[in-house]
C-alpha cells in the first residue's frame, strides 16, 4: 500500500553509498544540460527565460518521487513549450503578466488532467494519438520550433502574422534589410561548439560549454549596448513624426479595446434579457468595433515595422551623450561611433523622454535572485473553459513523450514500468510545479538519455538535479545576465534536430499506405495551420478514427481452402481451388452493428456463387465480440441458410461469444453438436457427411 502511494520508498532497497554518489553525479550532469535548455524552452513558450528555471526546480523532483521510472528526467521540453505558446498567444501578449498567469494556470490544469487519468487508470486513452499522427505532428513541430528561432538568430524583431509561414517570411525580409552580425556569429559559434563536442566527446556537456564561452565573449565585447535617451537626441523630424503616429495609434487602440469590454458586457446583458432589438444592436456594435480595432492593429503593425527598420548612426558628444542620425544622412564633418542603432519598439507607446536605443545584441538580462513565491494560481472560469481542449492535447502529448522515453529506458534497465503511475507523477509535477510558477513540463528525451548514460540508479538523481537548480537560483543568476538570446535560439534548434524523423513516414507507409497518408496529412496541416497547432492533431486523430471505423465496418471475410503446406488459407489471396460442397468462412473482427450487414452481404454472395453447397463452417476464432445487432444478423443468417437446405456449423468460438450465444439462446438454435473446438476437427467430421452421395476427384479441403 505504501509503495503504491509513495513509489520512491522502493528506491532504497539495497541502496548504498556508491549508489548515492552515482545518483549525485548523474543529477549534477543533467542539471548542467537542464539549466541552459530550460531557459531556452521558456523563451520558446513566450515566457521570460528565468521561468524555465522555475519549471526546473520542483517538477523534476516530484515526477521522480511519484512516477515509476527511475531515470526519466522531467522538465521543460520543446514540443510542450511550443504548444504552450500556441495556446496562450490568442489570450495575451507573450511575456506579459497576464500571459505568465495563464501559463501557470495551464500547468495546473494539465497536471490535474494527468492526475485524474492516472488515478482512474485511464492511461490507455493516450492511444487515441496514433503513432502516424504523432510522427507527422512532431516533424512539423520540429520545423516550426527551429524556424521560430530565426528572428533571434538574425537579431531582428517582427510582428507575428496569422500563420507561421507568414511570420517567417517577415523575418526573412527583415534579415535582408538588416542583420546584427555579432548576434548571428555568436549563435553560429554556439552551434559549432555543441555539434563539435557532440561528435568529439558526447560525455562533455556541450550545451553548458557553449553557454559559458558565449557568456564570456558577450561580456568581454560589450555585446549588449543599450541607451535610454530623450527624443531630442534623434536628429530626424521624420522619425519623431513616426514615433508620434505610432503612440497615437496604440493609445486609440487601447481606448477601443476598453470600449469593446463594455460592448461585450452589453451583449451579455442583452442575451440574458432576450430582447431581440437590444441584442441585434449590441451584436452590430460589437462587429463594428472589432473591425475598427483590426484596422488600428494593421496601422500599428505598419508603424512598428517602419520604426524597426530605421537604422541610425550615433555621434558621441563632448559631454558623453550620443546624437542619432539616419544611416547615410550623417553630416560629412561628423564621425560615427561605429555602431548601428535602432529604436526598441514593443507593444506599448514609446516614452519620448525615455526612448530605448539599442546598438548591440539581445541578452537574457536580469534574472530575479532567489526562489519564486509559492502561490496557488488564480482561477478564471472563462479562461479555464478556453484552455480545456488545449489542456487535453498538451496532457496527452506530454505524457506520450514521457512514457515513450520511459519505456525505451525500461527496456534497457529491465525496470518495471507502470504507465498510470507515470501519469500520476507527471500530474503531481505539473500541479505542484504551478504553485512554484512553473509552466507545463514533461519528460525530456535528451536529458533522460544523459541521466541513463551517467548511470543513474534511482530517482534521487532528479532530486539532486532540482537541488542544483535551486542553488543556481539562489546564488548564480547574475552570471547568466550576458547570455545572448541567439545562443538560446541555437540551443533550441540543436535540440529539435533529433525530432525530425523522415523514416517514420516511410515506415508508416510500408505498414499501411493509409497510415503513411495520415502521417503526411498531419504534418502538412500542422505546418499550414501553425501557430494553431491543435488543428493538425485534430485532423490527424479524426482521420485515424475514420479509418478505424471504416475498417471495423468492413471486416475481412475469407473463404478457406487447403494450401500446398497443408494449412488452411485464403483462397483468393493464394489462388486456391474451393470445395463445391463445403465452404469454410473465416470472420476477422467483432460482429457488431456497423459490420453486421457487410458480413451478411458477403456471406450471401457466397451462397449464390456455390450452387452445390451443402454445409458452411464458420471459423469464428477471429470474432472477438458480438453485440445485439450482430447476434440478430447471425441468427437471421442461420435461418436463411438452413431454410435453403444448407447446414451450418461453427469452430473456434471464444468464451466471450459463447456466453452471449448461451444467454440469447442462439446456441440452442445452432445446436451444441454443431460447435467444434477447431477447424480441423470440424472438417474431419463434416467433410464425409457433405460428400455422401456426391463425388469429387480431389477435394481441395482435404490433405493433398
Amino acid at each position: 500500500m505504501l509503495n503504491n502511494f509513495f513509489p520512491f520508498l522502493g528506491w532504497f532497497k539495497n541502496y548504498g553509498s556508491d549508489s548515492l554518489r552515482i545518483d549525485a553525479l548523474s543529477g549534477l550532469t543533467v542539471a548542467l544540460v537542464l539549466i541552459p535548455q530550460s531557459m531556452a524552452y521558456a523563451q520558446l513558450a513566450g515566457l521570460p527565460p528565468y521561468y524555465g528555471l522555475y519549471a526546473s526546480f520542483l517538477p523534476p523532483m516530484l515526477a521522480a518521487l511519484f512516477g515509476s521510472s527511475r531515470q526519466l528526467a522531467t522538465g521543460p521540453v520543446a514540443v510542450v513549450s511550443l504548444m504552450t505558446a500556441a495556446t496562450l498567444e490568442p489570450l495575451a501578449a507573450a511575456g506579459s503578466e497576464g500571459y505568465i498567469a495563464y501559463a501557470i494556470l495551464l500547468a495546473f490544469m494539465v497536471g490535474t488532467f494527468q492526475l485524474i487519468l492516472g488515478v482512474c487508470r485511464l492511461g490507455l486513452i493516450v492511444n487515441f494519438l496514433s503513432h502516424p499522427v504523432v510522427n507527422g505532428f512532431t516533424n512539423a513541430a520540429a520545423i516550426i520550433i527551429a524556424s521560430s528561432q530565426l528572428s533571434k538568430m538574425f537579431g531582428v524583431h517582427v510582428d507575428k502574422a496569422e500563420h507561421h509561414y507568414e511570420t517567417i517570411w517577415r523575418v526573412c525580409q527583415a534579415a535582408v534589410h538588416y542583420t546584427h552580425w555579432p548576434t548571428l556569429v555568436l549563435g553560429l559559434l554556439a552551434f559549432g561548439i555543441m555539434y563539435g563536442l557532440r561528435k568529439i566527446s558526447p560525455k562533455i556537456p556541450n550545451v553548458l560549454v557553449a553557454v559559458v564561452l558565449t557568456i564570456l565573449i558577450s561580456w568581454a565585447i560589450g555585446f549588449e549596448h543599450n541607451l535610454v535617451v530623450d527624443i531630442k537626441a534623434i536628429k530626424s523630424p521624420d522619425a519623431r513624426v513616426l514615433i508620434a503616429d505610432f503612440n497615437k495609434n496604440v493609445e486609440d487602440a487601447a481606448i477601443l479595446v476598453n470600449e469593446r469590454s463594455e460592448v461585450n458586457l452589453a451583449l451579455d446583458e442583452a442575451g440574458k434579457s432576450h430582447e431581440i432589438m437590444a441584442l441585434l444592436d449590441a451584436e452590430h456594435n460589437a462587429k463594428v468595433l472589432n473591425e475598427t480595432i483590426n484596422i488600428f492593429k494593421e496601422k500599428i503593425h505598419h508603424s512598428r515595422k517602419i520604426l524597426r527598420e530605421l537604422l541610425f548612426e550615433g555621434v558621441e558628444q563632448p559631454n558623453g551623450s550620443i546624437k542619432f542620425y539616419f544611416k547615410g544622412a550623417l553630416p560629412p564633418d561628423l564621425k560615427n561611433d561605429g555602431r548601428q542603432w535602432r529604436i526598441k519598439v514593443g507593444n506599448s507607446p514609446l516614452d519620448p523622454d525615455k526612448l530605448l536605443m539599442t546598438g548591440g545584441g539581445a541578452v537574457v538580462g536580469e534574472i530575479p535572485k532567489g526562489l519564486p513565491e509559492l502561490t496557488v494560481p488564480e482561477f478564471d472560469f472563462k479562461i479555464i473553459l478556453h484552455l480545456l481542449p488545449f489542456t487535453a492535447i498538451i496532457s496527452l502529448l506530454g505524457f506520450m513523450e514521457a512514457i515513450s522515453i520511459a519505456k525505451a529506458m525500461a527496456a534497457k534497465t529491465g525496470q518495471r514500468l507502470d504507465p498510470n503511475q507515470e501519469l500520476i507523477g507527471q500530474g503531481i509535477a505539473n500541479i505542484i510545479g504551478a504553485v512554484g510558477k512553473s509552466y507545463p513540463v514533461s519528460g525530456s528525451f535528451s536529458r533522460s538519455a544523459v541521466n541513463l548514460q551517467a548511470g543513474a540508479v534511482s530517482g534521487l538523481s532528479s532530486v539532486f538535479t532540482s537541488i542544483a537548480v535551486i542553488i543556481v537560483l539562489l546564488f548564480f543568476t547574475p552570471l547568466l545576465y550576458n547570455l545572448p538570446q541567439s545562443v538560446l535560439a541555437a540551443v533550441i534548434m540543436m535540440a529539435v534536430i533529433g525530432l525530425v524523423n523522415i523514416s517514420g513516414f516511410i515506415h508508416a507507409w510500408k505498414v499501411q499506405w493509409y497510415d503513411g497518408a495520415i502521417s503526411i496529412i498531419s504534418f502538412i496541416c500542422t505546418l499550414m495551420f501553425a501557430p494553431h497547432l491543435e488543428k493538425g492533431i485534430e485532423i490527424g486523430v479524426a482521420l485515424s478514427l475514420l479509418v478505424f471505423l471504416f475498417k471495423s465496418m468492413r471486416p475481412t471475410l475469407s473463404s478457406l481452402s487447403r494450401a500446398p503446406d497443408k494449412s488452411l488459407r485464403d483462397c483468393i489471396e493464394h489462388g486456391l481451388e474451393e470445395c463445391e460442397f463445403v465452404a469454410m468462412i473465416r470472420f476477422e473482427g467483432p460482429l457488431f452493428f456497423a459490420s453486421a450487414s457487410h458480413i451478411e452481404d458477403q456471406a450471401l454472395e457466397l451462397l449464390l456463387r456455390k450452387k452445390k453447397l451443402k454445409h458452411i463452417i464458420i471459423v469464428a476464432n477471429g470474432i472477438s465480440d458480438i453485440d445485439a445487432s450482430g447476434e440478430d444478423t447471425l441468427s437471421l443468417f442461420i435461418d436463411n441458410v438452413r431454410s435453403s437446405g444448407i447446414d451450418i456449423s461453427f469452430s473456434g468460438v471464444n468464451e466471450t461469444v459463447m456466453k452471449i450465444m448461451t444467454r440469447t439462446h442462439l446456441l440452442a438454435k445452432i445446436g451444441e453438436d454443431h460447435i467444434y473446438p477447431t477447424m480441423e476437427n470440424a472438417l474431419n467430421i463434416i467433410h464425409s457427411q457433405a460428400h455422401k452421395d456426391e463425388w469429387e476427384d480431389t477435394c481441395p479441403l482435404m490433405n493433398l
